[in-house]
């Protein structure tokens, strides 16, 4: 008995001859109390025999065997046949089960533990290996565990134990632990595969994420992406820069290394280039479905002074999940403080959004807003004006167009103002024309594909072009039957209208905006209305509800620009035109480093200003509430 409690049989020379085994620490691998060991001595016995052939083995092994004094021990007989670690007929499955790790709850402190590492991973085969040969499992009683056995000896004890040959030499017993239990139940399944249960199951923490992992996906993988800067932590990158860094602690940005930054140049590059700003490989990381979200907004404002208190329906509708990464404003007949337009711009937008680009001709105002962190993969911004009144100084009619290129993608952006009046369609198809052959963009930008540019219209020379604002086509209908197809409750289908459209009469034609698409029009005539209610015009010339207000779109490659929402701000109604909004995905493409780059630029003092606009308004508004609940009057029952 050891001072642990195991029961342990010494080494008997005598049972040699008996033709039993030498050491019978083999078969005793569990310890066993001294009250049932003599009822289990029988069935031990008839384990043993398969090994009874070893003993000679180890005779000659003992008597040849030369051992130095700074190995260990080997141990007393060697591993049966078939079973051992040099055994030649073991199969995999059956190494996989003799094999004992150490389990978790072993004390790590415990100086026994002082051993290679490899020690942990030698094959308990003994047991393993006599209840095979036996043809039944060990039927012992349930014990409790011992505490756990040192399971190498010290130097010292291997000197003692060569000194005297003839002491009894030990083999500590092994001990095996009894699975783990949960410590809980497990939650329920659902038959459901989006079920609560199912989708936590597997679910990774984030701070042990892998980022080697991520490295041997490849570079070509593109992982999901949100547009929200809520989400920033799931857009992990995929690039040689960050997959073979540290991850970094204190930020959310992707780490780089010393190497990368010297080895890096964003002026030179090509579309395939390693390490070029505006490459695959950087497009990929901030888009991986390489998919650009335009917010197209166009509004006849009616020229007055006094702005709508909120803009957030016009650029923020709260129907929509999230913001988009380009915001674009086309304003005709604009109010006369345009600064003060583009502060309230600011302010609405917030300090998730900078203006990159703003541009007029007279009343007419284009201005264009990205997201602060996408400034750097814009190059720089052209704009052109054509003004289609015959005495250019009135500049009332015309058009103002933005131009620039993003990643390898080049836009165009053209709000205008055409010819009122409703039998004035050819005058309306004159200034298109003019527009389209006088507006001189791009001037220093590099066309993405010259094979497919034309000279004599401006829409040809860019990969993406969104026309939008006052066109002034009206329906060929008189007003009251007009007026007898809305009250008839046509409700989101509006073609009873559409048939009598100009503007979609001459598109079918071909005689206006060739190449160009306009998404379903699926809500009432935007124009005209009396300021500050939802009726169509009540003066005495009684004018025919229209769609004067539109916005239409072309692309070079098909289906690069999809549509997701087109649709009136209804709520706005400080003119006698309704904003006319849409949301687009389009199609981006990797770039040269020899477009010319903005650098990073915008309009510091605007955003600066929009920024402290915001924070007044919003300290207004706790001010005022903090008044409502003071003067609010608590009557007290004592």
């Amino acid at each position: 008995m050891s001072e642990h409690g195991d029961s342990i049989v010494p080494f008997n020379p005598t049972d040699l001859q008996s033709g039993e085994p030498a050491c019978k620490t083999d078969i005793t691998v569990l310890s066993v109390n001294l009250r049932t060991e003599n009822s289990n001595k029988e069935e031990l016995k008839d384990i043993k025999k398969p090994y009874e052939g070893t003993s000679l083995l180890q005779d000659e092994h003992n008597k040849d065997a030369k051992l130095s004094s700074l190995h260990p021990q080997p141990p007393s007989l060697p591993k049966p046949v078939g079973l051992g670690m040099g055994g030649k007929n073991i199969s995999f499955e059956e190494k996989a089960r003799g094999r004992r790790l150490r389990n978790s709850q072993e004390s790590l402190t415990d100086p026994g533990e002082t051993g290679s590492s490899t020690d942990s991973l030698k094959e308990d085969t003994s047991s393993n290996g006599q209840s095979l040969a036996s043809g039944r499992p060990l039927d012992l009683p349930p014990m409790e565990t011992p505490p756990f056995r040192i399971r190498t000896c010290s130097f010292s004890e291997t000197e003692n134990e060569r000194s005297d040959p003839h002491k009894e030499r030990l083999k500590p017993s092994r001990i095996i632990l009894s699975p783990l239990q949960p410590s809980g139940t497990y939650p329920p399944l659902e038959n459901s595969a989006a079920s609560t249960s199912l989708r936590t199951t597997n679910r990774i923490d984030r701070d042990c994420l892998d980022y080697s992992a991520v490295g041997r996906r490849g570079r070509s993988e593109r992982l999901q992406r949100n547009l929200s800067d809520s989400r920033l932590l799931d857009t992990m990158v995929s690039d040689s820069a960050s997959v073979h860094s540290m991850k970094s602690t204190y930020s959310v940005l992707n780490p780089i290394r010393p190497r990368d930054v010297r080895n890096r140049s964003f002026l030179e590059g090509s579309v395939l280039g390693n390490g070029a700003l505006l490459g695959a490989e950087e497009l990929d990381r901030y888009f991986p479905e390489r998919r650009l979200g335009i917010y197209v907004a166009t509004w006849n404002m009616q020229g007055e002074k006094g702005l709508p208190y909120n803009l957030d329906d016009l650029l923020l509708p709260a129907d929509t999940d999230f913001a988009q990464d380009v915001y674009v404003i086309g304003v005709q007949e604009g109010c006369p403080d345009r600064r003060e337009w583009e502060i309230r711009l600011q302010e609405t937008l917030g300090p998730y959004y900078v203006m990159l680009y703003a541009a007029a001709h007279g009343v007419l105002y284009l201005t264009i807003f990205v997201r602060r962190d996408l400034i750097w993969f814009c190059s720089e911004v052209e704009h052109a004006t054509v003004t289609t009144r015959i005495i250019s100084q009135i500049k009332t009619k015309g058009a103002v167009g933005i131009g620039f290129t993003f990643f390898g993608t080049s836009f165009l952006f053209i709000t205008s103002h055409f010819t009122s009046g409703d039998s004035k369609v050819y005058e309306r198809i004159l200034d298109y024309n003019k527009i389209i052959e006088a507006l001189a963009l791009p001037r220093n930008l590099p066309d993405t594909n010259p094979y497919r540019s034309t000279t004599s219209d401006v829409t040809t020379r860019f990969d993406e072009v969104f026309w939008f604002g006052d066109f002034n086509f009206r329906l060929n209908k008189a007003r009251g039957e007009v007026e007898a197809i809305l009250n008839g409750g046509v409700g989101a289908d509006m073609s009873p209208l559409l048939q009598h459209d100009q503007l979609l009469k001459e598109m079918k034609e071909g005689s206006i905006f060739k190449g160009f698409q306009e998404a379903a029009i699926q809500f009432p005539p935007t124009y005209k209305f009396d300021i500050g209610c939802d009726v169509y015009d009540t003066t005495t010339k009684q004018r025919t509800p229209s769609y004067t207000d539109r916005i239409l779109y072309r692309n070079r490659q098909a289906d690069d620009i999809k549509v997701v929402k087109y649709a009136s701000c209804s709520s706005i109604k400080t003119s006698d035109h309704r904003p006319v909004i849409g949301m687009f995905q389009v199609k981006l493409r990797p770039g040269r480093d020899n477009i010319p780059l903005g650098a990073g630029q915008f309009d510091r003092s605007l955003y600066l200003e929009g920024i402290r606009r915001r924070i007044t308004r919003e300290l207004k508004k706790r001010e005022a509430a903090m008044k409502n609940q003071n003067n609010s009057t608590v009557c007290t029952i004592s």
